[in-house]
C-alpha cells in the first residue's frame, strides 16, 4: 500500500479539520510573528508558527510526529510564558489558553493516527490539559493584582471640627448636620465623608432596597445620569439627565415637586450629564419683598417650562417662609442656563435673573447647541455662584470661551467674570466685544472656601486639545491648572499647573478637596488635588505652595510640533495612581492572535513612555489615557482616620493626528455641520478645525473587531492612601467582567478583572466605602481597613454616579443614581435607589 493511501486510511475527519485549523493559526503566527520580529518585537510567534506549521502538515498526513511537534511547541510556550510573565495571572491567559484547548482536542484524536497512541495515554494527557484549563479558569475568580494593607492602618481620631466659623449664609454647606448632604461633595470641603455609622462592617450585609424612584427622563441617544442628590432637612433634591429638578421625601422617595426647564436634546454634548445641584439659603437681611413666585421665562423657541407638583406634596419642614425663595436650589443646564427655584415649591425664583434664570452665554459671541453646557453643580461662596461650563471638545480652535463667571446668588446679577485673556475686564465685555474664544474652561466641579473667600477651579485645556501651536502665553499659563479665584474680585489669587503645554487632554477633571494637612509645623489649611495623570498633590490653599514633594523629570519630545514640547514635566513624589510604563509584554487579548495584533500595534506606534507626544505619520500611545487616573468622580477623604480613597482608571489611548486635507476628505466636520447623532466617544474623529490636524483617539485602545482592550487587566482599581505620608494602605482591581466581553457581549462573569469606571466613592464613619462607578452595574460596600467587598447589590442600569448617604427618622440610607452612561456603554436607566437596614436592625 502506498504512503499516501496509508496516510488517508489513518486520517480521521476530526483530525483533518483540526489540522486545517492548526495550519491557519500557524500561518497567522508566521506572518504576524515575522512582522513583529522585523519591528524588533518578540520572536516567539514566528518560531512557534513554524513549529505549528510543521505540526499541521504532519497531522494532515495522520503522522504522530505532528502531535509530538505540537506538544513541543506547547512546552516551549509554557517556558516562554513563565519567563515573560512570571506569576502575573492575566498574562498567561492569551499565551496558553487557546493552545491548552487545542492540545486537549488533539490528545483525544491521537489514537486515530498512523502510529496510534493508546487510548489510556491519550485520555490521561487530555485529562491533565482539561484539569489545567479548569484550574486556570477557576483562578480567574480569585482577585489578582491585590496589594494588601502595608503597615498599621491609621487609627480613628477625635471628630473633625472646622478651625473657624464660616459666614452665616454658608454655614449649612460648610458644616452640615450629620444627617444631611448639602453640597455635591457633602459640604463645600468636598470630602465625600459622612459621620454616620449606623451602617457598619458588621451589619452592612443586611442592607436592603428601601425605595426606588424613577425620574422618567432617559435620553434616546448619548444617555447619562451622573446625579448625586442633596439632602436637606427631610427632602432630597436631584436633577435628571436633561436637567429636570425634582424634590423627594427623604424617608420614602415620594415626589414632592418637579420643575422641567425643557432642555432640548440638541443641547446634549457627548453625554447627558447633570452631576448635581447646589443649595443656597438667603440671609434674612437680604430677603427681598415682592411676589413669591413667577411663571417661568420664555427662553428660545421652546415652550414655557411647566412646574409639576405631586398632588399630595407638602413643603419641607424648614425655617423661613414657604414659597419665598429664601431657600433655593441652583442648577446649571446643558443649554447653558443657571436656574434658581424655591426649595419648598419648585417654582422659579422671580427675583433671580430673568424670572428665575440666567443665560451664561451672553457675551460669548457665536455658540451652537451642545457647545456650552453646565454639567457640574456650581460652587456658592460668600453668596456668589461661581460657574464654569463644558465646551464641546475637539470641534474647532475658535470654540466658545471658557470664561468663569460669578453671579449674585440672590439676584442672579453678574458680579464678575474671569476671562484670562482680558484680565482688566471685571464685568460683561465692552459693547461690541466678546469673551476670548478657545480659552481653557472648567467643566468639572469647583471647591469653595468661605473662610478664605476663595474658589478653587480645576481648569481644562485650550480648545483643540491635541494641538498647542496656536495657544497664547496666557492660555499656556492657566491650562491644566488649579486656579484659586478671590470671589470678591473675580481675580486669580494663585494657580498651580500640573502639565505644561498639554496635548494629551489631561485637563483637571477631579474636584479638589479641602483638608487639614499634618506637617512638622502643625496642621496646615490645605487642598488635595487628584489628576488624570494619577499624580496627587497637596497645596497650601491660602498660597498655592506645594506641601508635598515633587520633581522635574525629562519627558519625551518630538511629535508634530517639537518646538512646543516642554523638555521636563512635574512628577509627584507624594503619591501617584499611575502604573509603570507599558511594555510589549503588557499587550493582551483573549487569544494569542489578539495579543499578536496588539504587540504589532505597540511596536508600530510611537511610545517613549509617559507624555509621549502625538504624531501624524503613525499612532502614538498615551498612557494613562485621557480618562486615566482620577476623573470627575474625584476622591473621598476620611478626616478622622486620615485616609484617602481613590478609584482610578488604568487604560491607554491609541492616538493618531490626521492631516487637515485627509480629515476633510473623510467628512470630519464640526458638530454644527454634522447631521444626526455624533455617536462614539470624545476624540473619536474630532475635526479640530482651525489647526493643521484632526484627532482620532482610540480610547482604551480597542481592537476593531473583537472590541477587546489591548492592555492586560486590570483597567481600573481602587486604593486607600495614608493622608499624612502618601503611602498605599491597600490597592485592588475594581469592577468585574459581568458587563464586558468580546464583540461587546456582556459575559455575566463575576471575575474581578478591574474595569473602566466613572463616578466617585463615599466613605463613612462606619468604616465603609460605598461606590458604584464600574461597568458591571453593581454598587458595593468596601471595608475601609481591608479593601474587601463586604456587600454588593445589582443595579438595573449603569451606576456612573457618586452615591451619597443621609439619615432621617433614625434610619441611615445610601442612595445611588442608576442611569447608565453612553460613553461607558452601560445600560440606560432612570432609577434613584435607596438602601437601608431593615427596621430594627443596626
Amino acid at each position: 500500500m502506498s504512503a499516501s493511501l496509508e496516510s488517508r486510511r489513518h486520517r480521521s475527519w476530526p483530525l483533518s479539520i483540526f489540522s486545517i485549523l492548526l495550519l491557519l493559526l500557524a500561518l497567522v503566527f508566521v506572518a504576524g510573528g515575522g512582522w513583529l520580529a522585523a519591528l524588533g518585537g518578540s520572536w516567539y510567534y514566528l518560531l512557534a508558527g513554524i513549529g505549528l506549521l510543521l505540526s499541521g502538515i504532519w497531522l494532515w498526513r495522520g503522522r504522530t510526529a505532528g502531535a509530538t511537534t505540537f506538544f513541543i511547541v506547547f512546552a516551549a510556550t509554557l517556558l516562554w510564558t513563565w519567563w515573560e510573565s512570571g506569576s502575573q495571572y492575566w498574562r498567561w491567559v492569551p499565551r496558553l489558553g487557546l493552545l491548552t484547548v487545542l492540545g486537549f482536542c488533539l490528545a483525544l484524536m491521537m489514537p486515530s493516527m498512523q502510529r496510534p497512541v493508546a487510548r489510556g495515554i491519550s485520555r490521561a494527557i487530555a485529562g491533565v490539559l482539561a484539569l489545567l484549563f479548569v484550574v486556570a479558569f477557576a483562578l480567574a475568580f480569585v482577585p489578582h493584582g491585590v496589594t494588601a494593607a502595608e503597615g498599621a492602618f491609621p487609627a480613628e481620631s477625635a471628630p473633625d471640627v472646622a478651625a473657624a466659623a464660616a459666614p452665616p449664609a454658608a454655614a449649612i454647606t460648610d458644616q452640615p448636620a450629620d444627617s444631611d448632604w448639602t453640597a455635591y461633595g457633602r459640604s463645600n470641603a468636598a470630602r465625600r465623608y459622612s459621620p454616620l455609622k449606623q451602617i457598619d462592617r458588621d451589619n452592612v450585609k443586611q442592607l436592603r432596597q428601601a425605595w426606588v424612584f424613577r425620574t422618567g427622563d432617559i435620553p434616546e441617544q448619548r444617555w447619562g445620569a451622573e446625579t448625586t442628590p442633596l439632602k436637606i432637612g427631610d427632602t432630597l433634591y436631584l436633577c435628571t439627565a436633561r436637567n429636570q429638578l425634582i424634590a423627594l421625601e427623604a424617608a420614602s422617595g415620594k415626589e414632592r415637586w418637579r420643575y422641567d426647564p425643557k432642555v432640548p436634546d440638541k443641547a446634549i454634548p457627548y453625554t447627558a450629564a447633570c452631576r448635581g445641584v447646589s443649595y443656597f439659603e438667603v440671609p434674612a437681611a437680604l430677603s427681598a419683598p415682592g411676589p413669591a413666585n413667577a411663571g417661568p421665562a420664555q427662553v428660545g423657541p421652546d415652550a414655557p417650562s411647566p412646574v409639576q407638583a405631586t398632588a399630595s406634596a407638602t413643603p419641607a419642614t424648614v425655617s423661613g417662609t414657604a414659597g419665598s425663595c429664601q431657600r433655593r436650589i441652583i442648577e446649571g443646564t446643558l443649554d447653558a442656563r443657571l436656574i434658581a427655584v424655591d426649595a419648598d415649591t419648585g417654582q422659579p425664583c422671580a427675583g433671580f435673573g430673568d424670572h428665575g434664570q440666567v443665560d451664561i452665554t451672553v457675551g460669548m459671541g457665536k455658540t451652537w447647541p451642545g457647545y456650552v453646557s453646565i454639567t457640574s453643580p456650581p460652587a456658592i461662596v460668600r453668596g456668589v455662584i461661581v460657574t464654569g461650563h463644558q465646551v464641546l471638545d475637539g470641534q474647532r480652535r475658535d470654540a466658545p470661551s471658557g470664561v468663569i463667571q460669578g453671579y449674585d446668588a440672590v439676584t442672579g446679577q453678574l458680579r464678575w467674570a474671569w476671562d484670562m485673556e482680558h484680565p482688566d475686564w471685571t464685568g460683561a465685555p465692552p459693547a461690541g466685544q466678546s469673551w476670548a474664544r478657545g480659552t481653557p474652561n472648567m467643566w468639572t466641579t469647583a471647591t469653595g472656601d468661605d473662610e478664605l473667600g476663595l474658589v478653587y477651579l480645576p481648569m481644562g485645556n485650550s480648545a483643540a486639545d491635541y494641538w498647542s501651536g496656536s495657544r497664547t502665553p496666557t492660555q499656556n499659563q492657566y491650562a491644566t491648572s488649579l486656579v484659586a479665584i478671590d470671589v470678591s474680585t473675580g481675580k486669580p489669587a494663585w494657580h498651580f499647573q500640573a502639565v505644561r503645554k498639554d496635548v494629551w487632554d489631561y485637563d483637571m477633571g477631579s474636584q479638589a478637596t479641602l483638608i487639614d494637612f499634618p506637617t512638622a509645623q502643625g496642621k496646615v489649611k490645605a487642598i488635595l488635588l487628584p489628576t488624570k495623570q494619577g499624580d496627587l498633590y497637596v497645596l497650601d490653599r491660602r498660597t498655592g505652595q506645594l506641601l508635598t514633594p515633587s520633581e522635574e523629570r525629562a519627558v519625551p519630545t518630538g511629535g508634530v510640533e517639537p518646538a512646543q514640547r516642554a523638555p521636563t514635566q512635574r512628577f509627584s513624589l507624594y503619591h501617584t495612581l499611575r502604573k509603570p510604563d507599558l511594555t510589549e509584554r503588557d499587550m493582551w487579548g483573549i487569544t494569542p492572535i489578539d495579543q499578536l495584533v496588539c504587540r504589532i500595534q505597540f511596536r508600530r506606534a510611537s511610545y517613549q513612555g509617559f507624555y509621549t507626544p502625538p504624531e501624524s505619520a503613525r499612532h502614538s500611545i498615551e498612557y494613562p489615557g485621557y480618562n486615566g487616573g482620577s476623573d470627575w468622580g474625584s476622591v473621598a477623604v476620611d478626616p478622622r482616620r486620615g485616609v484617602i480613597i481613590a478609584n482610578y482608571n488604568d487604560m491607554p489611548n491609541y492616538n493618531l493626528l490626521v492631516p487637515r486635507a485627509k480629515a476633510d476628505k473623510m467628512g470630519w466636520a464640526p458638530r454644527e455641520d454634522v447631521r444626526g447623532d455624533m455617536g462614539g466617544a470624545e476624540g473619536a474623529g474630532d475635526p479640530q478645525v482651525g489647526t493643521p490636524y484632526a484627532i482620532n483617539v482610540n480610547a482604551g485602545w480597542r481592537l476593531p473587531f473583537t472590541q477587546l482592550l489591548c492592555k492586560q487587566p486590570p483597567y481600573g482599581g481602587i486604593r486607600a492612601i495614608d493622608l499624612a505620608s502618601g503611602r498605599t494602605l491597600w490597592d485592588r482591581p475594581f469592577g468585574s467582567a459581568r458587563g464586558n466581553g468580546p464583540f461587546g457581549i456582556r459575559s455575566g462573569l463575576p471575575i474581578e478583572i478591574g474595569t473602566p469606571n466613572n463616578g466617585g466613592p463615599v466613605v463613612t464613619a462606619g468604616g465603609l466605602v460605598f461606590i458604584a462607578a464600574a461597568t458591571d452595574d453593581l454598587i458595593r460596600a468596601i471595608d475601609l481597613q481591608t479593601g474587601k467587598t463586604v456587600w454588593q447589590a445589582k443595579l438595573p442600569a449603569g451606576g456612573q454616579a457618586t452615591p451619597m448617604t443621609y439619615e432621617i427618622g433614625g434610619r441611615q440610607y445610601v442612595v445611588i443614581m442608576a442611569g447608565g452612561h453612553h460613553f461607558m456603554e452601560t445600560p440606560a436607566g432612570d432609577y434613584l435607589i435607596a438602601y437601608a437596614l431593615p427596621d430594627g436592625a443596626g
